[in-house]
């Protein structure tokens, strides 16, 4: 017998006809001996209206309140598929993040799990229930509803399974596990049975949807193993863990993209270091994620041109707050692009980056697909191109590194 913690995303829980399925795949691993605790996202299309209810109100929520309303999507997926599981015969308790016992920091928005009281979920366990738990929620020491931010039901679910020392995490979605790039466009995108927690991180980081990146961190942290399945379709998914050191591993094992980036680029700075690390620190002030960078010196004035790239939700107020810094700083211009897109390869099989990165960019010139900035680590190199040539560099580098399915 093992205890295994299955989380459902938005789309597996969509309506109550999928509940009710959710349901029969969480009985049927009852039916097997095994132990399970649920987590559960909204329902498809909650979370935003929740938003879009909010933003009706105020234009900038108040965030307590703000995340009392959202945190609510989750609860009522939790309430019904508790619902179904009872009417089936198969006792279960739903839970809000709070009566989970998930405790958090207080950022709201954007809150991380600190500690989780597992008590009552082992008395659950021990007297044969299964608890559904609203995922993306928590708790903190004020008393304050927080929420985990996007994708924070996948977190939820590897932090109560490293709290559980569960055997596996399941994470359950619309797709039928990790592919070497989306297969929605790219057609012949292989399945893969088995990836590292260092690949999957960067595809998850590098705009992969399929599991959320702080998940995949958690998971490497705590060795949880966490295997992908879809909801829809029988397989054995992808399992992601550690690497085996007598493993082979393919130089490129997947093609990464993000559409939901924005290059903000100010001209004419002091070349001090100052400067730049003026605007940095705003950035990480306002909890902004800044990701690839550049900074290039004008010879003529010695001034510095520094560029850097933001997702799409945090674009407006990162252009404020450069906007700012940069008329105190005297900057000659700030410009933004909004029309970019990031296109990564990743491979845990890199042995240099010279060759990899010289047959991406001879692929992607072939094509005329022009690079703006390009960055590299140990298992990525991502390149940041205009947004309308994305699909097509994604084929070209998913067929260049004969990604393709074996026919």
């Amino acid at each position: 017998m093992a205890l295994i913690v299955q989380k459902f995303g938005g789309t597996s829980v969509g309506d109550i006809d999928r509940i009710q399925h959710v349901s029969d795949i969480v009985a049927n691993t009852r039916k097997q001996g095994h132990d399970v605790i649920v987590v559960v996202s909204a329902m498809q299309g909650e979370t935003d209206r929740l938003i879009n209810l909010a933003n009706t109100v105020v234009a900038s929520p108040n965030a307590r309140e703000y995340d009392a309303l959202i945190a609510t999507g989750e609860q009522v997926s939790a309430a019904l598929l508790s619902m179904s599981l009872i009417s089936a015969q198969y006792p279960a308790r739903s839970y809000t993040g709070f009566q989970a016992g998930i405790q958090t920091n207080d950022h709201h928005r954007k809150a991380e799990i600190m500690n989780i009281e597992t008590e009552k979920l082992r008395v659950d366990i021990h007297e044969g229930r299964i608890p559904v738990i609203a995922g993306f929620q928590g708790i903190n020491d004020h008393g304050h509803i927080t929420t985990i931010g996007r994708g924070g039901s996948d977190v939820t679910a590897v932090a109560l399974a490293a709290a559980l020392n569960a055997d596996e995490c399941q994470v359950y979605t619309d797709v039928e596990g990790v592919f070497t790039s989306d297969p929605r466009i790219v057609k012949d995108a292989r399945l893969l049975s088995q990836i590292t927690f260092e690949e999957m991180f960067e595809l998850a980081a590098l705009g992969a949807k399929v599991l959320q990146r702080r998940a995949v961190e958690f998971a490497k942290k705590h060795q949880v193993p966490v295997r992908v399945l879809s909801t829809f379709q029988q397989g054995e998914g992808t399992l992601i863990a550690f690497a085996k050191e007598e493993q082979e591993h393919p130089q490129v094992s997947g093609i990464a993209f993000d559409r939901d980036q924005a290059k903000i680029t100010v001209l004419g700075i002091p070349n001090d270091n100052v400067s730049v690390s003026k605007i940095l620190t705003a950035m990480h002030a306002a909890q902004i994620d800044v990701d690839m960078i550049i900074q290039n010196v004008v010879s003529e004035n010695d001034d510095v041109d520094f560029s850097f790239t933001v997702h799409m939700d945090d674009y407006y107020e990162a252009l404020a707050i450069t906007q700012k810094i940069a008329l105190s700083l005297s900057a000659r211009e700030v410009i933004a692009d909004n029309k970019i897109a990031k296109l990564s390869i990743v491979g845990l099989g890199m042995k240099t980056h010279a060759s990899v990165a010289s047959k991406m960019l001879q692929a992607l010139g072939e094509e005329g697909i022009h690079i703006h900035l390009i960055t590299s680590s140990e298992v990525k190199i991502s390149a940041v191109i205009d947004e309308k040539y994305l699909e097509l560099g994604a084929r070209t580098l998913h067929a260049a590194f004969n990604l393709e399915k074996t026919h």
